[in-house]
């Protein structure tokens, strides 16, 4: 019975938690597999006021909220990517990038990614002016112009937030109104004159030198063509017009409409027997929190039937067990320390499991800056026998107070610039583990292909403690690192790094500058950064 689980939920975003909640709550052992973020894209939403009984939270501590009430049920929670899915036999089988499970139901909720519109210039300045996050981005564009397209909830949200930035927030709106509800709307109308709203307008052009300079809009109902320009500074365009279901993992396995969303019936099943979807990636009317959420409790409820069919079918007992430890999410606590008291015995749990005494030393100087990381860093002391602390003081230093890791043998080829805080102690914790505890599998392809790199490989990654999509990358170079040590591997907090930010000309996170000198943006995943650094 190793690895049998009576369901395993793809994608803990509000559809997969909730399906967690109500199939461990009925006591079937229930696995939420999640390859980046806890809570999907929600967690990017600053203001969520129409969840029933909740009058107003954010959606990353809504979906934190349905987390600990899965895992206080019994679901198991685990960051690992599918990467197939064996979907024909009675027990199904999920293999992810670490190891083969098996279930005896499935549920895809992987949600959508936004849309890329396509018009020229979007591509050529992702990073630089076109940005997809305002949560993550939208600091970069203070007292600037920023454009918002799209005229739906997520624009409307976005917009909004943006204004706390913007000089002037402008939606680029292709339909005759907004297409959000109208408490929406009316909020949105509120902010003017400090959010412009264009209708029957689309983007045709961004241009200009290294940043975006001008803009050009086109009226797609007069053919009518304007444009902004600003020759002495940048602006600002956010990207929100729609998503993308992601259903790559599962083309060619269950039935899809024209446009890739996974067609169900009235129970959340799919066209395959045990296999259910759950959310944003199915055709459906609305794309909300709490549809989301529906659709989670009545696919598990049809997937309690199935299961206990199944363990009558095949003579299977109760795979169930009460009271079993839960994963930590590393969560920060909320009393002005980084780590609480409830965090501190799976912190153990975890260190305890490193394969030499750990020293996480910590540099530091005369700045505010080292004050916090001294505080962060006495923390980590006495967690483990594992784990070490070492203060290194140089008052006369002007540098960033950094963090860096060694064990009794050497140092790991890792800096930490900054505070790791806020997002990133997640991604810190995992470092310290990818790196001096059992290794985490890399598949053989990808061994060969990191072997090939016989001289060192230089990488600054610059990230926000707020940034959503930051904690995966570093977490992804900590993988690879764990493997070549040819590679030098520096965080930085975007909010110490104005040197870097002004040199590569950064208005976007996660970014990667490569040897000093190549500069790539956004998140990527494992395989993408191999094929990066070995092309």
């Amino acid at each position: 019975m190793e690895n049998l689980y009576d369901l395993i939920i793809i994608g803990a975003g509000p559809a997969g938690l909730s399906a967690g909640i109500y199939m461990a709550r009925a006591k079937y052992k229930t696995l939420i597999l999640e390859k980046e973020k806890i809570g999907g894209q929600i967690t990017i939403t600053e203001e969520v006021v129409n969840y029933p009984s909740v009058l107003k939270t954010s959606g990353e501590e809504l979906t934190k909220q349905m987390a600990k009430q899965a895992e206080a049920f019994g679901a198991e929670i685990k960051i690992d990517e599918v990467v197939s899915l064996n979907l024909e036999n009675d027990i199904k089988e999920v293999i992810t990038k670490t190891k083969t499970y098996r279930a005896l139901t499935i549920i895809i909720a992987t949600g959508a990614n936004p849309r890329k519109l396509g018009f020229k210039g979007e591509s050529e300045y992702q990073g630089r002016g076109v940005a997809y996050c305002a949560t993550c981005d939208g600091e970069f564009f203070t007292n600037k112009d920023i454009f918002v397209v799209g005229g739906g909830f997520a624009a409307a949200e976005e917009a909004m937030f943006l204004t706390r930035f913007g000089k002037s927030v402008s939606m680029i709106i292709r339909e005759p109104e907004m297409t959000c509800a109208s408490s929406i709307i009316d909020k949105v109308k509120n902010h003017e004159p400090k959010i412009n709203l264009h209708y029957f307008t689309e983007v045709k052009e961004i241009s200009g030198d290294d940043f975006p300079r001008k803009i050009e809009f086109i009226n797609n109902q007069t053919n009518e063509t304007w444009s902004y320009e600003n020759k002495e500074d940048t602006f600002g365009t956010f990207v929100f017009a729609g998503y993308v279901p992601n259903t790559n993992l599962i083309k060619g396995k269950v039935e899809l409409d024209k446009f890739g969303y996974v067609i169900t019936d009235e129970n959340k099943q799919t066209n395959i027997s045990g296999v259910f979807a759950a959310g944003d990636l199915c055709v459906k009317n609305l794309r909300q929190v709490v549809t989301a959420t529906s659709d989670g409790a009545i696919a598990a409820t049809s997937c309690e039937k199935i299961a206990s069919e199944l363990h009558k079918k095949l003579n299977i007992p109760s795979l169930f067990v009460e009271n079993k430890k839960v994963e930590n999410k590393f969560e920060n606590s909320k009393d002005g320390q980084f780590i609480s008291a409830e965090m501190l015995p799976q912190l153990k749990g975890l260190f305890d499991q490193l394969l030499d005494v750990v020293t996480v030393e910590a540099h530091l100087n005369t700045s505010q800056v080292a004050d916090e990381l001294n505080t962060f860093v006495s923390e980590l002391e006495n967690i483990s026998s594992n784990l070490k602390v070492e203060k290194i003081k140089d008052l006369n230093s002007n540098d960033i107070p950094y963090i860096t890791l060694k064990n009794t043998k050497e140092y790991a080829n890792y800096k930490f610039f900054g505070v790791p805080g806020g997002h990133e102690f997640t991604s810190f914790v995992v470092t310290i583990h990818r790196l001096f505890a059992q290794k985490k599998e890399l598949s053989e392809v990808n061994i060969e292909k990191l072997n090939t790199l016989k001289s060192k490989v230089k990488l600054d990654v610059v990230i926000s403690l707020s940034c959503t999509k930051c904690p995966n990358l570093v977490m992804a170079f900590a993988h690879i690192l764990s493997y070549n040590q040819n590679i030098e591997l520096n965080i930085y907090d975007i909010a110490y790094s104005t040197k870097l930010r002004d040199e590569y000309k950064i208005m976007s996170v996660p970014c990667t500058i490569i040897n000093d000198k190549d500069v790539v943006f956004g998140q990527k995943d494992v395989d993408e950064i191999i094929d990066i650094l070995t092309k």
